[in-house]
């Protein structure tokens, strides 16, 4: 299950992010996953709010925002940049799903609708961020 893998993992990074910031009480934890990560949303949010806190209680009632980040690539031959509007005949399943896996086998199935260079870099799409990590601290709290 990668969806739970990464919820793990955004987890994790959450509560050291947190820890540094000396935020004793999670609220809120805003995720941006690209598009070329190509996992559910829905099974993703499922891991994040209901399997997680099963197995780490202070996190319940935290709310999660997921953000999807479209795939974005820049061409080096002809310097247009372009997205997933432009990737419509990208329809091989086999295709999209190894560039699951490994995003730079993109050059081998995308090419610039500009000029046809397989030649771009990923700007955008890939990975998963952690983008906000709110929170209270009880300790500034009871000081005030």
């Amino acid at each position: 299950m990668h969806e739970f893998a990464l919820a793990d993992a955004v987890v994790t990074a959450a509560r050291q992010a947190a820890q540094e910031a000396g935020i004793d009480h999670l609220e809120r934890i805003e995720v941006k996953v690209g598009q070329l990560q190509r996992i559910s949303k829905d099974l993703f949010e499922f891991s994040l709010t209901q399997v997680i806190p099963e197995v780490a209680p202070d996190l319940a009632g935290v709310e999660f925002v997921i953000e999807e980040e479209p795939a974005l690539f820049h061409c080096r031959a002809c310097d247009r940049t372009f997205g997933e509007t432009d990737l419509a005949d990208v329809q091989d399943e086999d295709a999209i799903e190894a560039m699951h896996f490994v995003p730079e086998l993109s050059h081998t199935f995308i090419r610039c609708p500009g000029c046809g260079s397989p030649d771009f870099e990923i700007v955008a799409g890939r990975g998963v961020t952690l983008e906000i990590v709110e929170g209270r601290s009880r300790v500034r709290e009871d000081e005030g």
